[in-house]
C-alpha cells in the first residue's frame, strides 16, 4: 500500500492502518522518502481543513519513576471513556540490533483484543533528547487517526525537554522520596510540564511531601501547573483527577499555535540533525532561527521549512 493511501486511511480515522504507516516512517531509506511525504501531505492540516482533532500527551521523569505502569491506568480510564488511544513508547536501543529493547511496551497492560487502544515501541537511537527520530512524524500522523496520543519518553533526564516540542501536553512524573524536586530545580526541568505526577501515593507522608515541595517550587516560579497524586495499584487513586487535568489543559490550549510552534522547532531540529552545528552558524545560531522560522507562513509543513533554513543557509 502506497504512502497516500496509508495517510487517506488514518485521515478517515481507520484505526487498523496505524501499524502499516508506522512502518514506513520509520524507514530511513532514501528510496522511501517520497512514500514518507505523501503519507504525512494526506493528515497535513491543510488536507485535513484544520488541525489533526488528537490530545497528544507526552510523558517524561526519572527512570523508576512510575511512566508506563501510570500509563496502563491512564490508558484504562481514557477507553472506558471511549476514546482512541496510540502510544508511543520510546525504548533504549539495543546495542546489538539498534531496534527498540520493548521493555516500555511490555510493562504497559493492555489487552490485545481492544482495537481501540495501538501501542509501538520506537528505538531512540542516538537521539539525546529523550524521542526516536521518527516520534514527531509518527505522533503528527497518529494524530489524524486517534482520540489522544501519547508519547512516552526515555527516562534520560534534562535532555528530555525535546518531548515540549512534539507534544501539546507534558506530564512530567515524580518518585516521591526520590530527591527528583531538587534535581528538577537544578536541571530546569521544571520549566517543562503542563501537569506533575507524583506517582506512588499510597506511600503516604512521603508522597504528600513530595507534592507540598512541587507546588512550593512552582509556585517560586509563577507556575501555575496543576500538581497530581496518583496510586497506579490497588486501590488506584488519582487517576480520574488526572485526566480530567488533561482534557482541562487541551480545552485551554490553542492548538494552531502549539502546533504551528512544534512544527518550527521540530524542523529546525531536522535540519541540525542533517547539518550539524556548523549548519545552525550559518543561521546566526539558534535563537536568529527560531526568529526566521517565526516570520515564516504558519501552514508552511516540516519538509517546507527545512527547506527554507537551507535556502536562508545558503543565501
Amino acid at each position: 500500500m502506497s504512502g497516500a493511501e496509508l495517510g487517506a486511511r488514518l485521515r478517515e480515522r481507520d484505526l487498523g492502518a496505524a501499524p502499516a504507516a508506522l512502518n514506513l516512517l520509520e524507514n530511513r531509506a532514501p528510496a522511501r522518502r517520497g512514500e514518507i511525504a505523501a503519507l504525512l501531505a494526506e493528515v497535513a492540516p491543510r488536507r485535513l481543513g484544520g488541525e489533526a482533532p488528537a490530545h497528544v500527551v507526552g510523558v517524561t521523569g526519572p527512570p523508576g519513576a512510575g511512566k508506563s505502569t501510570l500509563l496502563s491506568a491512564l490508558v484504562r480510564v481514557w477507553r472506558e471513556r471511549g476514546r482512541t488511544v496510540g502510544v508511543l513508547a520510546v525504548d533504549p536501543s539495543s546495542k546489538r540490533s539498534g531496534g527498540a529493547l520493548l521493555g516500555d511496551r511490555a510493562r504497559i497492560d493492555a489487552d490485545p483484543a481492544d482495537r481501540g487502544l495501538f501501542i509501538r515501541s520506537m528505538a531512540a537511537g542516538e537521539r539525546l533528547g529523550g524521542l526516536a527520530p521518527a516520534t514527531r512524524v509518527a505522533a503528527q500522523a497518529l494524530a489524524a487517526a486517534f482520540d489522544v496520543v501519547v508519547v512516552e519518553t526515555v527516562g534520560v533526564g534534562q535532555s528530555e525537554t525535546e518531548v515540549a516540542e512534539a507534544a501539546d501536553t507534558v506530564a512530567v512524573v515524580v518518585q516521591p522520596g526520590s530527591g527528583d524536586v531538587l534535581q528538577f530545580l537544578k536541571a530546569g526541568i521544571m520549566e517543562v510540564p503542563d501537569v506533575l505526577v507524583v506517582t506512588k501515593a499510597d506511600l503516604g507522608a512521603i508522597a504528600e511531601r513530595a507534592v507540598r515541595d512541587l507546588r512550593a517550587a512552582l509556585r517560586s516560579l509563577g507556575d501555575p501547573a496543576p500538581v497530581v497524586a496518583v496510586s497506579s495499584v490497588p486501590p488506584v487513586a488519582g487517576i480520574e483527577e488526572l485526566a480530567d487535568a488533561l482534557d482541562e489543559r487541551r480545552a485551554r490550549l490553542d492548538l494552531r499555535a502549539a502546533r504551528t510552534r512544534s512544527r518550527r522547532l521540530g524542523a529546525l531540529a531536522d535540519y541540525v540533525a542533517e547539518h550539524g552545528e556548523r549548519g545552525l552558524r550559518a543561521l546566526g545560531g539558534r535563537r536568529a532561527a527560531e526568529r526566521f522560522l517565526a516570520e515564516q507562513d504558519a501552514a508552511l509543513e516540516g519538509p517546507a521549512l527545512v527547506r527554507a533554513l537551507e535556502a536562508r543557509a545558503a543565501g
